[in-house]
């Protein structure tokens, strides 16, 4: 379906599915002071890595009262040793609208990401880099610094990190356990907080597949974007269901239509 016959008509609607699409939210200003290292525990789980793939979502979208359809290519790669992220979001008639990359090594607390850039339609990319001699996260759209202090995560990294501590510990991602990430974006660093839900079965084009849902809701004084994940146990645990859900009820959801592994 064609996004919009108005052009600038478009292009708000497209601004607003880049902001939904890789969990941004608002990006606000902010003086440059550091975290405080309180707010940042380091947590180490049991991780289990799924296999290098490249994933095919097919793309539904409300925005503005605008039906958008796109597609995105996630391809993941785990050597052992290190690992890359890399996504592509194209939307109809409007083509690549989002880059994204995330690479680093793996270490005791799983993925370690060293850059995450972030490159949006018609804008230039962002860095965010995690500097392991110094300690210290930075970015290239704001003077902020965050202590590094092991296990952070870039929001390309945070699912397949996620993925990761379900898969090393199944027994405990139990409905209503709770697991917390500090994760870093474009401009800035925040700890995520997701829950378990339970299982549920949904539908792609692979089949009905028995997922465990999993949800990621701003905290309760926040009006942000609500992220909900299903993620599949019999495949290697890869996401196959993602939704973003604003509070106005506009909503992006990206659900897996192929799954083809690769060798490492």
């Amino acid at each position: 379906m064609p996004i919009s016959t108005s052009p600038r008509r478009a292009f708000r609607t497209l601004s607003r599915l880049l902001g939904a699409l890789f969990l941004t939210g608002a990006v606000v200003s902010a003086p440059a002071i550091a975290a405080d290292p309180a707010e940042h525990p380091v947590i180490k789980r049991k991780v289990s890595l799924p296999p290098s793939a490249e994933l095919h979502y097919s793309i539904e979208a409300k925005q503005s009262g605008l039906q958008v359809n796109g597609e995105a290519l996630v391809k993941w790669n785990n050597n052992g040793t290190k690992y890359i992220v890399t996504t592509e979001t194209r939307a109809m008639m409007l083509g690549k609208i989002l880059e994204t990359s995330s690479e680093g090594d793996i270490d005791s607390y799983g993925l370690a990401p060293t850059r995450f850039v972030d490159k949006r339609f018609r804008r230039e990319a962002s860095t965010t880099t995690f500097n392991r001699e110094t300690n210290a996260i930075n970015f290239t759209q704001s003077a902020e610094t965050y202590p590094l202090k092991g296990g952070e995560q870039d929001r390309a990294s945070i699912i397949w990190q996620l993925i990761a501590v379900a898969h090393g510990n199944a027994d405990k991602f139990t409905p209503g356990s709770e697991w917390l990430f500090f994760v870093a974006g474009p401009r800035d660093a925040e700890q995520w907080s997701f829950k378990v839900v339970g299982r549920e079965k949904i539908k792609t084009k692979q089949g009905e597949i028995n997922a465990v849902h999993v949800l990621r809701a701003p905290p309760p004084d926040d009006k942000g974007q609500k992220l909900d994940i299903w993620l599949a146990p019999s495949s290697d645990w890869y996401p196959a269901r993602l939704r973003f859900t604003d509070p106005d009820g506009d909503f992006i959801e990206q659900t897996l239509d192929s799954v083809n592994k690769k060798p490492s």
